[in-house]
């Protein structure tokens, strides 16, 4: 009723100088309504309450704060010297987080629309990047997202070019392009089944020796190329290459399974790429594959490109990962 007493805390209720919790934003914005109305009726009518309701959430907010924010007569409101000392506090408080909703708003907004992620090969199925992927939509559920797998031979320009914003890969990568490890792991070798070494096995580099590897397209960076060759081998040999300029891995295993060569792919092949007439043999003295997310310098800060970086973070710390920031 209009000018009828407030109930204030009873006795013993206030909570110390520490409150029992921190006041809500939405407290203290009916604290600043309050304080600019003198007046529970008027008050609570705009901000779409109750006088009851309103009433009770001031004196929750005074249980909180441990102090009396109200002076509550028969005949008027006024705010306490309390109440007074803590006004710019509140309303600086109720500003900050208008603020954040705010940027939220803005960044929801910002990483919303259309963002190409690359895929070198099968590599978006590998762990932890499907979780990664998952942490992406949740974190921008407004975002399309198309993946675009990429081979051998497209990989880098498909980033260097803009055909991609961002990349899955595996590592190496030519200069420029920034990367954010993931993960790593053994690797293998692919050759056709019917070849005497098919059915051993762990086999060693030297082994491999007189092996021909399968050749690859000129277009691909040749940073990767000698990587995954292994070439030079380990006591400085050349690699010797067929006629063939792979692209991908599907045409090198069609090859592979005449057998005109063999291959280095992650020990993950095997599961990834079963196929009739090739065999994947364990290999010991190969350097391990690694996969990254990739991208340019110049779009490192751009907001869909941060929020996969911000998706990689997330899911490498929830292992246990300790994260390097690349680029700073």
């Amino acid at each position: 009723m209009a000018g009828a007493k407030e109930p204030g805390p009873g006795p013993g209720e206030y909570g110390g100088p520490y409150g029992q919790a921190d006041p809500s934003a939405h407290q203290l914005r009916l604290f600043l309504a309050l304080a600019d109305e003198l007046h529970f009726g008027r008050a609570a009518k705009r901000v779409f309450m109750t006088q009851p309701a309103f009433s009770q959430q001031i004196r929750s907010l005074e249980r909180r704060l441990g102090l009396e924010l109200v002076d509550r007569t028969t005949r008027r409101v006024a705010l306490t010297a309390s109440g007074r000392a803590l006004l710019p506090e509140a309303r600086a408080m109720v500003e900050a987080a208008d603020r954040l909703r705010q940027t939220a708003e803005q960044e929801a907004h910002a990483v919303s629309g259309r963002v190409v992620i690359g895929s070198l090969e099968a590599v978006t199925a590998m762990p932890p990047i499907p979780e990664v992927l998952e942490q992406l939509r949740s974190r921008c559920p407004h975002m399309d997202i198309q993946v675009l797998r990429t081979g051998f031979a497209d990989f880098a320009d498909a980033l260097l070019q803009g055909e991609v914003d961002a990349s899955f890969v595996f590592l190496p990568v030519p200069e420029g392009i920034q990367v954010q490890t993931l993960d790593s792991g053994p690797r293998c070798a692919v050759m056709a089944a019917h070849d005497p070494l098919a059915s051993q096995g762990p086999l060693t580099l030297d082994q491999l020796s007189d092996r021909t590897f399968i050749g690859w397209s000129p277009r691909i960076p040749k940073v990767w190329r000698d990587f995954w060759s292994a070439d030079p081998r380990p006591d400085g040999s050349p690699v010797r290459y067929s006629p063939h300029a792979v692209t991908d891995y599907e045409s090198a295993l069609s090859v592979i399974a005449l057998g005109e060569g063999i291959e280095f792919p992650p020990d993950s092949a095997r599961r990834l790429y079963p196929r009739p007439g090739v065999s994947y043999v364990d290999v010991t003295g190969l350097p391990p594959w690694t996969t990254a997310l990739a991208w340019l310098p110049k779009n490192r800060d751009k907001p869909f490109v941060a929020a996969l970086r911000q998706a990689v973070r997330t899911v490498l710390r929830r292992q246990g990962v300790t994260v390097a920031v690349p680029g700073r």
